[in-house]
């Protein structure tokens, strides 16, 4: 068994199809003949055995598991019921609760037979797409007063094919006034979805049987935990790519996302982040090979995307995005221009500053040591090498630094750190305690390991705080986890996210299968799964949090708590919390950057909440002016706050510029690092007081 670090598993394997009618009412189609073989069904036999005897919660594989499995792959088939058909689902519930035994004898014929009608029922919506949008995209009435219902996740399955060619009939309506909003001329829009759909037809002749199985298998093995997956033999090869898109690629954790591409994550210091015009939630609907057309991706499946975005280091690839900051309907693009290359060790290694700050009065100085991610260089380690990276080691020599800078504390910076090396967070933890647990990891047979600092002694005894948010995860939970357990420091910024376990790769005949064999917990009993590390001291999330987190995941395993490994001590920083918090909230009701921050995620929250959309273009209009102009009243007051010009529009990015390196800020410049060092003085102020009496 290949077991991997904590910090790996954020990226969710979906082996979608690509798009759905009864197959005795239509001529033959490619797929119809597609069967499951011999070695698939072994495959399954395989999966179903080691999830009963390897997976650490061993749920019974039974009528309810069934119902889940049945439910989950109804979602990935078809999220917003738009291609299969009422009549489509009456016959399938027969099988509802039949899935278990199904797959205990290896019968693979329910989830053959349930993806093949939705290809046929993706053809048929197709191809009446295809016919709208050649009657001509001039000819479609922008002036009645029709809505069109967005959010159908929970929407009654359709009786007729008369109700979808309605729906559908709106969704390619809607499709043209996004795109004329967006700026684009009707010949544009024309051969923009012809080619599209045509594109997803083409796709649609391609599916085999090894498609299906996938997504039916990978389904199984989801409804026990998302980061459970089957790996076909093609997606295992390109495994760890996949994951994380680093080795020649843009650095970025991808997931499927309905018919598009999401963001989950960038890889700390690598191409896609370094450009500063990528963020989580984004979502890629286009890809280019340098200079070349823009290949639209809109309907294909992630291991594909991801073979595109892949390429030799050093040429470039140019992505077409829906920035995640847009409003919901609005399908405004940027083009990303991203130089592939290997994310380097140096450019993840940590980081130090002086954050000065001005407090009643007074002048400090407080240390900044960022940490991008945990790493090891294994290699010059077992080699002996006696210079050999690591988190811990570069971390000491900077606080050896910092105190040489005679710094009045250290902030710790673990915002958007997605975790690495679980040796590393463990050291980490112990420059800051003087011996003890540091995590727990209890496996499936509910043994228990403790890892611990043997060392006695801290290597910082200094005041301390620790800035995360909801990309922190994984090995930055662990060590944020045990320094809140220990009271070593104040937890500052946003929820973590969630991924509290451990994984293992288990070859098959036929593929591999991933699965959950372990968790973590802290010292404190807690477990790091589900809820993460919850701060001392909140700060609003930049970052959607029931779009992005372990949280936002199905079938998420529970946060839960064992026996604590440490006895409680007495808490240094709950008498000051309260207080603290009323400092904090007093600064940031005035603080520009954190005003602006609540009052575009009030806006986002509120057109969120929008289930329907006019598809009267006066009306969307109307209602795009309305969003841009509060967009801008808030960047305004941001920038008079900050003494910069007001803008008269919003900028768009130059679509054809290759961005430029970004301006290296002041740490005095970060409005979340610079309130975590006043909420450390705030809390020195506070006990120095009580110390005094």
């Amino acid at each position: 068994m290949k077991h991997f670090f904590p910090g790996t598993a954020l990226a969710l394997f979906i082996g979608i199809g690509l798009l759905p009618l009864s197959t005795n009412t239509f001529a033959a189609n490619s797929w119809d003949k597609l069967q499951p073989d011999r070695d698939e069904v072994i495959a399954s036999l395989n999966v179903v055995e080691l999830l009963k005897r390897h997976h650490y919660s061993k749920p019974p594989l039974d009528d309810a598991r069934s119902v889940i499995i049945y439910d989950s792959y109804l979602k990935l088939l078809d999220p917003s019921r738009s291609y299969f058909m009422a009549s489509d689902i009456a016959e399938f519930d027969k099988w509802k609760t039949e899935f278990d035994d199904f797959l205990k004898s290896g019968d693979l014929n329910a989830g053959f037979t349930i993806y093949k009608r939705y290809l046929d029922r993706v053809k048929a919506r197709l191809d009446f797409a295809l016919a709208e949008l050649n009657k001509g995209v001039d000819k479609i009435d922008f002036t009645t007063k029709e809505t069109l219902l967005i959010d159908r996740k929970d929407a009654p399955w359709l009786k007729s094919s008369a109700e979808l060619n309605d729906l559908w009939r709106k969704r390619v309506k809607d499709e043209v006034l996004r795109q004329k909003i967006a700026g684009k001329d009707s010949k544009q829009i024309q051969e923009t979805l012809i080619k599209r759909y045509k594109n997803q037809l083409a796709r649609l002749d391609q599916t085999r049987a090894e498609d299906i199985f996938q997504a039916y298998i990978n389904t199984f093995a989801m409804s026990y935990d998302p980061h459970t997956n089957y790996l076909s033999p093609d997606n295992a090869e390109n495994f760890d790519i996949n994951m994380s898109l680093s080795l020649e690629g843009i650095g970025a954790v991808l997931q499927s996302d309905n018919d598009q591409v999401k963001v989950v994550r960038l890889v700390p210091a690598g191409p896609a982040d370094k450009t500063k015009m990528v963020a989580p939630a984004d979502k890629i609907i286009g890809v280019a090979q340098g200079n070349k057309e823009m290949v639209d991706v809109v309907g294909w499946r992630l291991d594909e995307v991801v073979k595109l975005i892949r390429g030799p280091k050093g040429t470039v690839v140019r992505l077409e995005v829906i920035p995640a900051s847009n409003a919901p309907n609005d399908q405004t693009t940027k083009i990303v221009p991203i130089t592939r290359e290997a994310v380097k060790l140096e450019d993840q290694a940590v980081k130090k500053s002086v954050l000065n700050l001005k407090q009643d009065g007074k002048d400090y100085k407080l240390g900044v040591i960022e940490i991008p991610a945990f790493y090891l260089d294994f290699k010059a380690f077992r080699a002996g090498d006696p210079d050999y990276k690591s988190t811990t080691r570069d971390v000491k020599k900077l606080l050896t630094e910092l105190q040489k800078d005679k710094v009045d504390g250290v902030v710790i910076d673990l915002r958007n750190n997605g975790g690495g090396s679980l040796q590393e967070a463990t050291e980490l933890t112990s420059l800051f305690i003087d011996k003890g647990p540091t995590v727990l990891v209890r496996n499936a047979d509910g043994r228990v390991d403790v890892l611990e600092d043997e060392n006695p002694g801290a290597f910082y005894k200094g005041p301390m705080a620790l800035l995360v948010n909801r990309l922190s995860a994984s090995a930055s939970e662990i060590f944020a986890g045990a320094m809140q357990d220990y009271h070593r420091a104040l937890i500052i910024g946003g929820q973590t996210f969630g991924k509290g376990t451990v994984q293992t790769i288990q070859p098959l005949n036929h593929g591999e299968l991933k699965l959950t064999l372990a968790k973590f917990y802290r010292v404190s009993g807690q477990s790091t799964q589900h809820q993460g590390v919850l701060p001392d001291i909140d700060y609003p999330s930049i970052i959607d949090t029931k779009e992005i987190g372990e949280s936002a995941l199905p079938e998420a395993m529970p946060w839960d708590t064992i026996k604590p490994a440490i006895k409680p001590a007495v808490d240094p920083f709950k008498p000051y919390i309260t207080q603290l918090k009323s400092e904090h909230d007093a600064r940031s009701a005035k603080d520009a950057e954190f005003v602006f921050i609540r009052d575009k995620l009030a806006l986002a929250q509120k057109l969120m909440d929008e289930k329907t959309v006019s598809l009267n273009e006066v009306e969307r209009r109307a209602q795009h002016t309305d969003i841009e102009a509060k967009q801008l009243v808030m960047e305004n007051i941001r920038r008079k706050a900050k003494g910069e010009e007001p803008l008269k529009e919003l900028k768009k990015e130059d679509e054809d510029a290759i961005a430029a390196e970004p301006d290296k800020t002041k740490p005095e410049d970060d409005a979340y690092l610079s309130e975590a060092g006043r909420i450390l003085l705030d809390y020195l102020k506070l006990n120095s007081a009580v110390a005094k009496h």
